[in-house]
Order: C-alpha cells, then sequence, then structure tokens
C-alpha cells in the first residue's frame, strides 16, 4: 500500500470510528426514547406528561455535561471521565427495559443525557483534531452524519426489536446494539490521540455577551420549539387513523434527511450568507411542524418529518460557527452561552408539550406553540443586524 493510501486509510478509519460513536452517543443514546415511547404508553399507560417530563430531565443531563465540558475543558484528558461516559450510555439504554420505576427512568435519563453530551463533545474535537492532523479537515461534517445514522438505524430496529419482544426488548435491543456499535468504534479508533483542551478565557479579544445576544434568544425558541417534534413526532404519527403502520419509519425519514445536512446547510451559509441560511430553514422546520398539526396524509407526515430531520441540525452547526466568529474565534465560551439558551428551551419544551397534550387531549395547541416560538426565533435572526453581509465560513466547535 502506498503512502497516499494509507493516509487516506487511516484518515476513513479516524472518521468511521468517530461516526460509530456519534450514532452511540447521539442517534441511540439521547434518541432511541422517541420511537420507544409509543410503545411505551400502548404496553403501560404512561401519559404525555410524564413522557414529556422524562425527556426534560434528559435534555438537563445534556445541558449539565455540555457546560462541564465548556467550563471545565481539562477534564476531557482524563479517560476515566470518557471511558464513563461511554458505559453510562450503554447502561442506561440497555438498564430502560429492566424496570418500570419512573424514579429509575428519570435517573438513566437524566445521567444518559449528560453521558451523550460529554460524548459528543470528545469525538467531535479528537475526530477534527485527528482529521486536521492528516490534511482531511473538510471531511468534519461528515462525521455529524453519525448522528442521523443513528436515528435512522433505532427507526428500523425498534418495530422489529417490539414485535419479537415488546417495548422492553426494544430498549435492550437497542442497548445491545449500541454495545456492539460501541465495541467496533473503539476498536477502530483506539489509537486516535486526545486533543489537548484549551482551557476557557475570557480573554480581551473575545467579544462581550450583546455581540450574540439576539442569536442566543434565536436559539432559545429554536430549542423550545425543536424538541417537541424531536420528542413526539412517532407517537403523534401512531395515534393519526391510517398513518399507524408507518409511525416508526418517520423516525427513519428524519435520521436520512439529518445525515447530509450539516454539509448542506453550511455550504447554504458560505454562499448565500448565514443569515439568509438560517432564516431558510428556520422557515422550512416551522412550516414543517404546523402541517404536523393536521397531517393525515402520508406525504404531510413526510414532509414533516423530512423538514424537521434535514434542518435541526444543520441550525446547531450554522448557529454556534456564526456564535464562534462573533466572538473572535473563542468557539468554547460561544458554545457555553448558545449551548445554555438552547438547553433552557429544549428542557421545557417537552415538559410543556407533554402536560398540554393531555390537558387537550392531543397535540395541535403544543404544535401550534412548538411552530410559533421556531418563528419568533426566526424573528430574532431577521432583526439580528450583527450578521455580516459577507458569507461566514461555517466552523462545527
Amino acid at each position: 500500500m502506498s503512502e497516499t493510501a494509507k493516509k487516506d486509510w487511516g484518515a476513513l478509519k479516524v472518521l468511521i470510528g468517530g461516526i460509530l460513536g456519534m450514532i452511540v452517543a447521539m442517534g441511540i443514546g439521547r434518541f432511541a426514547f422517541t420511537p420507544i415511547l409509543p410503545l411505551m404508553q400502548r404496553d403501560l399507560g404512561m401519559t404525555n406528561t410524564l413522557a414529556g417530563w422524562l425527556a426534560g430531565l434528559n435534555y438537563l443531563g445534556y445541558l449539565g455535561g455540555a457546560l462541564l465540558c465548556s467550563f471545565a475543558p481539562q477534564l476531557l484528558r482524563y479517560r476515566l471521565l470518557t471511558g464513563g461516559a461511554l458505559l453510562s450510555s450503554l447502561a442506561t439504554t440497555l438498564m430502560m427495559g429492566f424496570t418500570v420505576s419512573v424514579f429509575w427512568w428519570g435517573v438513566m435519563r437524566l445521567v444518559g443525557g449528560a453521558a451523550s453530551a460529554i460524548l459528543f463533545i470528545v469525538i467531535a474535537a479528537e475526530v477534527a483534531e485527528a482529521l486536521g492532523r492528516r490534511g482531511y479537515g473538510h471531511w468534519v461534517g461528515t462525521l455529524y452524519g453519525g448522528v442521523g445514522f443513528g436515528i435512522a438505524l433505532s427507526g428500523l430496529l425498534v418495530p422489529w426489536l417490539d414485535n419479537v419482544w415488546g417495548w422492553d426488548g426494544a430498549w435492550i435491543g437497542m442497548g445491545i446494539t449500541a454495545i456492539l456499535l460501541a465495541m467496533a468504534g473503539v476498536s477502530i479508533g483506539r489509537k486516535r490521540e486526545l486533543v489537548q483542551p484549551v482551557q476557557i478565557a475570557l480573554s480581551e479579544k473575545s467579544s462581550g455577551l450583546r455581540s450574540i445576544r439576539l442569536l442566543a434568544t434565536a436559539y432559545f425558541f429554536e430549542g423550545l420549539g425543536y424538541v417537541v417534534t424531536a420528542t413526539f413526532i412517532v407517537a403523534i404519527i401512531t395515534v393519526t387513523p391510517g398513518l399507524e403502520s408507518f409511525a416508526p419509519y418517520s423516525w427513519v425519514a428524519v435520521g436520512f434527511a439529518a445525515v447530509p445536512s450539516t454539509i448542506i446547510w453550511p455550504l447554504l451559509a458560505r454562499r448565500f450568507g448565514s443569515k439568509q441560511a438560517l432564516l431558510a430553514a428556520y422557515a422550512l422546520q416551522a412550516a414543517g411542524i404546523l402541517v404536523s398539526m393536521h397531517a393525515d396524509s402520508l406525504g404531510e407526515v413526510l414532509f414533516a418529518a423530512v423538514s424537521f430531520g434535514g434542518t435541526f441540525l444543520g441550525i446547531v452547526a450554522m448557529t454556534l460557527a456564526e456564535g464562534t466568529v462573533r466572538m473572535n474565534g473563542d468557539g468554547r465560551r460561544a458554545a457555553a452561552i448558545l449551548t445554555a439558551s438552547f438547553g433552557v428551551g429544549q428542557m421545557l419544551g417537552p415538559v410543556l408539550a407533554g402536560m398540554l397534550a393531555d390537558f387537550q387531549a392531543g397535540f395541535a395547541l403544543p404544535l401550534l406553540l412548538a411552530g410559533g416560538s421556531v418563528v419568533i426565533g426566526g424573528l430574532f435572526i431577521a432583526f439580528d443586524y450583527r450578521f455580516k453581509s459577507v458569507c461566514l465560513s461555517v466552523r462545527q466547535d
């Protein structure tokens, strides 16, 4: 094998290992709850209110893990933390199927959320550094497609696992799947070096909070709105007459739409400007949420799934990139502030939506409010004068 081929193969192994990690940490560890939720409601009588609280606890854990990594990045050098996060993610997914205790469900979703955040940040940092060192930094966007692949995989496997073993077998089966994928990912990426964390410093070069105030506010409303679909889309379609059989596969559509989104939207941002691309993504997502209010045909449901899957990761990528630019390259500080805003929104969203859905005996009002929230976020983007007129280079942090 030539030196060039060895270099290509080495970079590809890094990328494959990272994608497998994203499938485990995010696609399964964070988002497997969505396709399994309607099974738990069917077999256990779980209310939408309880489902919303469990989702909210998961997002609370995610916020805590993300902020820990942002404000204490020196912890990422310790394999004990990252190894513990991986084991926690695997265990909390697997063990969801071994109990019917609401308390332990809540604990596992909280711990699993924190583990997902730590793994996401560590994998992103390691893969970006390793690819950049090998001269393949332009491959980084592909890494985040692993989240979409994991979502699609859970959408495909959960119906089969349910038919064989039921709701608890779905959790156990996804946990075993995650363990196998994690073993493969660790085996492929075991020789990668951990990127040395950079300490957070509020340097004089960094712009103040005012530079991202409107961007963070928009991001809060995005978190508040998008998470309703992220939590309940499969459950909503499950109770739609005539579409019950399609419900789990709507999550597959979300996943496959998400796979290319972190590449496509940054390209559009570079071509047309970050503000224009963000406005388009917010508008498309809001349209899909509002259509889902009364979606009773396969075409409408498919549009809702694809418009959601095709925008939510793209919005994350573009927002973090814009924040980094405004903070003069201080991406960790920007990520901490923006993640906090987004995290508060996505904690509140499922809790409020679940309670309203039980009170109103349906999701029409929660979806209307979710779509309205995304529209409000778009308005903050529209009136944010700090966007540059030139096209900005998009960077994942």
